[in-house]
């Protein structure tokens, strides 16, 4: 089972992006999902995470920006980026997580860049 990102690209701050991160796999529907930002020089971190039960979690700076979705009959999840700023400039992954404040999988799939220049 793969997951991979798409949708990234290179916007002003203040505009919008919408990424997708597609699956494969009758278990994409009963797994939680996460995206994940690697800014330059920095680790990967958690931005928002959805679980089998629509449940979401974001992370503290994209609170109020950001919504995560997922649309389990097509095997999709969106993220939603609104309002963006400068440092949410990164590579976005998405990957299976083992809980909602659990970790990730192990295996990356290919990210999208995101670059929000000022």
């Amino acid at each position: 089972v793969q997951l991979q990102a798409s949708g990234g690209g290179a916007v002003q701050a203040g505009e919008s992006l919408s990424l997708s991160c597609t699956g494969t796999g009758d278990i994409f529907s009963f797994m939680t999902l996460g995206w994940y930002r690697q800014a330059p020089g920095r680790e990967r971190e958690l931005v928002a995470a959805i679980d089998h039960k629509m449940t979401t979690r974001y992370e503290e700076s994209v609170k109020g920006r950001f919504t995560v979705s997922r649309d389990n009959a097509n095997k999709i999840m969106t993220l939603q980026l609104d309002r963006l700023k400068t440092e949410d400039t990164g590579v976005y992954y998405c990957n299976f997580m083992h809980t909602l404040y659990g970790s990730p999988f192990d295996s990356w799939g290919q990210g999208t860049q995101v670059t929000v220049s000022s």
